[in-house]
Formats: structure tokens, C-alpha cells, sequence
């Protein structure tokens, strides 16, 4: 059975990799889709109508419906456009996948103020502007007494939400994205309106670059790895999120990579640890031994020792 029968989506970096099998993906369940790309080179430079336009073609190629949008989602005015262009052609809009996103990796030292700017406008910028516009549709929707049963997956990261080296910019971008989707599913609830968010792992052109270059890996084993990376294989995830199917579930955020799917839980305090004297104020000098044994398990030697 199609998941997606009669849906409306926009799905945003659909032009290549993840974006793309996210599209075919859900086009196969019977999603009308809005590919919008604005086909930059990986850091963002540039623009280029045909990766979009690629994926449209095999879309309608499998006897879907797709049209082409090349928003910058950086633009608050682009995406505007890309909302209405979805309910000008079709009457209306289900589903946004925010995917569209580059990379400028460098140190945090190395790090210009450009790449910081630009790798968050993209993503935690462009998520927003989406968003956003999207949301002020479904909520004039659900106000003239015509809900929809709208959905909002968010494209997230492994370097955002556990950190990765040189990716400052990329990590808290994700990280921002991750609590935008839970925001958004609290504030969605009233009218309709569900966000979760997918970490997902796919060889991009960027993860063929990377190994591309890895003289290590056995040509068996480079082989293996792009099967279980195949950018297709997290699209089953977004599809389900978007349908009806999962309308029990939001403002979560999930890895799927390759075959497996997991369930990141969110930010949890543990135990307090009380200062347990009045007034009731931590002595700035008890509280390393405090926090090494009563929330560390350890001393402060081992753990200054790393132990």
C-alpha cells in the first residue's frame, strides 16, 4: 500500500545523494513532489538547474509526478516562493523534508567568519525559513476549518548531536536543527502538525571523495560500505515519518543508516547533587568532589588521571 497517496511534499536538496532518495522515495508511495535544489557545489558556490531537474525526470520517469524549484533556502523569500509553488500547482502541501545542505569543514581556529555564516544559513537557516512558511499555511489551513495532517522531517547529524572535529559550524548547525524540530512539534501539536528529525548516512559525493582517497579498504570492502551506504537506504525512514503511519510520532529525532535505525533520546538530566548546607549555595571549593563522586562515580584524581 502507498504510505503517501494524495500527499503534497517539498523535499529541499533533492537535486543528488540522500535528498534525491528521499524524493524517488517518496514519489514511490504516491507523493506529489516539489524537487527543489538549487545545485551549488558541495560548499555551497554556484548554482545549477539540472540536478533537480535529473531528479524530477526519474521521478516522472517511474510514472510519479514531480516539478522542479531551485530555491536558496538561505532566502526567505525563495522559500516563501517554494511553499506557494507547491499549493499554486497542486492545491496545497503535506510533507517538508528539510535535506538542502554544504560543507566548509576546518578547525575552529582556521575557521572564517564566511564558513561559519554560510554553513549555518543553509542549514539551521534555511530549516527555519521552510519551516516557517510552511507552518503559516498549515495554521491558516487549520483555522478556515481545513486541517491537514501535515509533517516536517529534519535532516540531522551524527556531528551535530555526539560532535565531530573541524565541523563547528556543520555540528552546531545540526545541533540547532535537532532542538528547531522539537520546537516545532510542540508548537505544531494545535494544528496538525508533526516534526521529527533523521540523522541519516548515505555516500554523498562527499563520502565519495572521502573514499576515494583511502588506499586502506580493499576494493571488496569499499563495495560493501557504499551498499550500506547507499544514500536511498535512509529514505524509507522519511517516508514513514511523513505518512499518517507514524501520526504517533513527534519531535523525535532517529539515525538510520544502512539497515539499522536507532532513537536518540534527547538532552537528560541525571540526579541532582545538593550542596546540603545553608544557606543553600555551593562552595565553589566542594564542588569538584561532589561532582566526581557523586555524578562521575570517581575521584577527582582518577579523573584527572583519566581513569
Amino acid at each position: 500500500m502507498a504510505l503517501l497517496e494524495g500527499k503534497i511534499a517539498i523535499v529541499t536538496g533533492a537535486g543528488r545523494g540522500i535528498g534525491r532518495g528521499e524524493a524517488i522515495e517518496l514519489a514511490a508511495h504516491g507523493a506529489r513532489v516539489v524537487v527543489s535544489d538549487l545545485g551549488t557545489d558541495s560548499g555551497g558556490q554556484g548554482s545549477d538547474d539540472s540536478p533537480a531537474a535529473e531528479t524530477a525526470s526519474l521521478i516522472k520517469a517511474a510514472g510519479c509526478e514531480a516539478i522542479v524549484n531551485n530555491a536558496n533556502v538561505s532566502s526567505w523569500n525563495d522559500t516563501e516562493a517554494c511553499v506557494a509553488q507547491a499549493i499554486d500547482t497542486w492545491g496545497g502541501l503535506d510533507i517538508v523534508v528539510n535535506n538542502a545542505g554544504i560543507l566548509r569543514d576546518s578547525s575552529i581556529v582556521k575557521m572564517t567568519e564566511d564558513d561559519f555564516d554560510s554553513v549555518i544559513a543553509v542549514h539551521l537557516k534555511g530549516t527555519f525559513n521552510m519551516t516557517h512558511h510552511a507552518c503559516v499555511y498549515w495554521q491558516a489551513e487549520s483555522k478556515a476549518g481545513r486541517p491537514r495532517r501535515a509533517a516536517i522531517v529534519n535532516t540531522v547529524s551524527s556531528a551535530g548531536l555526539q560532535g565531530n572535529k573541524r565541523q563547528a559550524n556543520y555540528g552546531a548547525a545540526k545541533g540547532g536543527i535537532a532542538s528547531l524540530t522539537m520546537i516545532t512539534a510542540l508548537e505544531g501539536k494545535r494544528y496538525g502538525l508533526r516534526a521529527n528529525a533523521v540523522a541519516p548516512g548515505g555516500a554523498t559525493r562527499l563520502v565519495t571523495e572521502t573514499f576515494e582517497g583511502m588506499e586502506t579498504l580493499e576494493a571488496n570492502e569499499v563495495g560493501e560500505e557504499f551498499s550500506r551506504l547507499n544514500p536511498g537506504n535512509s529514505a524509507p525512514v522519511v517516508a514513514w515519518l511523513a505518512s499518517d503511519e507514524a501520526s504517533h510520532v513527534t519531535g523525535q529525532v532517529f539515525r538510520a543508516v544502512g539497515d539499522e535505525i536507532a532513537h536518540y533520546r534527547s538532552w537528560q538530566l541525571g540526579s541532582p547533587v545538593k550542596a546540603g548546607k545553608d544557606p543553600q549555595r555551593w562552595d565553589a571549593r566542594r564542588i569538584g568532589d561532589a561532582v566526581a563522586t557523586d555524578i562521575f562515580g570517581s575521584s577527582v584524581a582518577g579523573l584527572k588521571m583519566g581513569s
